[in-house]
């Protein structure tokens, strides 16, 4: 072997080994916090028993940070001379919650570990944490994120979808992040949990569209006045009328019967490529929840800092 192809050689083994240590494993705290998710799955467990509608909270939480940046918890970082939070994002100004329960999950682990768990880590076995607590799937999450230094205001404006998202929009957003359209339906049937502002679906139930049931319109317009002011705005109803608190399957049949809150919800089942995997799911749960589990690994998956990128921060809305 000559001395040029040796050297090529050595630079392929080099990166590939550098590749390698720089991916997420399951495992990756066994030896430097191996209480780390029992803690965090006892922190979450806590902040559910407390509100169940933390644990869409927290999916939710989760999937707003991947989709901007990647999985590095860019979104818990709060205004200052240097950051314009990405909470400033009309998708999530006002809307995102459970940050609060993130820094109590990164207290605890910090008092036993200190320095050693990121932020972005927590938010991700968070998410699977709140899925079992309301009898959603399980799933196995790999760790190793670190956390950003940074923010993207912008990014968080152009790649979180809105919730007047098209069919066309919802799955070109995911693409662009890797996920194909099963995994975009699967995703939004987060939505079998969780509650939605009256300011997100009050045009859907006052518009006397076709895509929509009319008793589920005027059930709805019971708790969503028709004119716009910041009380009712701020009002709440369930994403999933029949079972709000129970991560099962009742979101897709609800799309059957064109009972979807959101416009970006019943956009799913609407004449379009997406309608044969929402009536799968409506028919079978056990498949519904094998590929969110699925989904959710993938979203993990996305853009992570990992090596000695980024920093573990010792408070999740601040830079160290």
């Amino acid at each position: 072997m000559s001395s040029l192809t040796w050297a090529v050689a050595f630079m392929f083994l080099l990166s590939t080994s550098t590749t390698c240590t720089a991916q997420l494993s399951s495992t990756f705290y066994d030896n430097t916090c191996p209480n780390a998710l029992s803690t965090i799955r006892t922190a979450i467990r806590t902040a559910v028993s407390r509100e169940r509608r933390m644990a869409a909270s927290l999916i939710r939480l989760h999937f707003h940070d991947c989709f901007v940046q990647g999985c590095d918890a860019s979104l818990l970082l709060e205004d200052s001379s240097s950051i314009n939070s990405e909470k400033n994002a009309i998708q999530n100004k006002g809307s995102i919650r459970g940050e609060n329960v993130i820094e109590e999950a990164k207290s605890q682990v910090e008092s036993i570990c200190p320095g050693i768990v990121s932020c972005a880590d927590i938010l991700a076995v968070a998410a699977r944490d709140a899925s079992v607590a309301v009898g959603g799937p399980s799933w196995t999450v790999k760790l190793g994120r670190r956390d950003s230094t940074t923010a993207n205001l912008d990014e968080a404006r152009t790649d979180l979808p809105l919730f007047t998202a098209s069919l066309s929009e919802l799955i070109g957003l995911f693409d662009r992040k890797g996920l194909n359209t099963r995994d975009m339906v699967a995703l939004s049937g987060s939505h079998t949990i969780g509650q939605a502002q009256c300011a997100f679906f009050r045009n859907r139930i006052y518009n006397n569209g076709s895509d929509i049931d009319a008793n589920f319109a005027r059930t709805r317009q019971r708790g969503c006045p028709a004119a716009s002011s910041a009380e009712a705005d701020a009002k709440l109803a369930a994403l999933d009328l029949v079972t709000p608190n129970s991560f099962d399957n009742n979101y897709f049949k609800n799309l059957l019967q064109k009972k979807g809150l959101l416009e970006s919800d019943q956009i799913l089942f609407s004449g379009g490529s997406t309608d044969s995997i929402v009536n799968e799911y409506s028919k079978s749960p056990k498949t519904f929840k094998s590929d969110f589990a699925s989904a959710m690994i993938k979203m993990g998956d996305i853009g992570p800092l990992t090596g000695s990128a980024g920093q573990i921060r010792r408070i999740c809305r601040l830079v160290n």
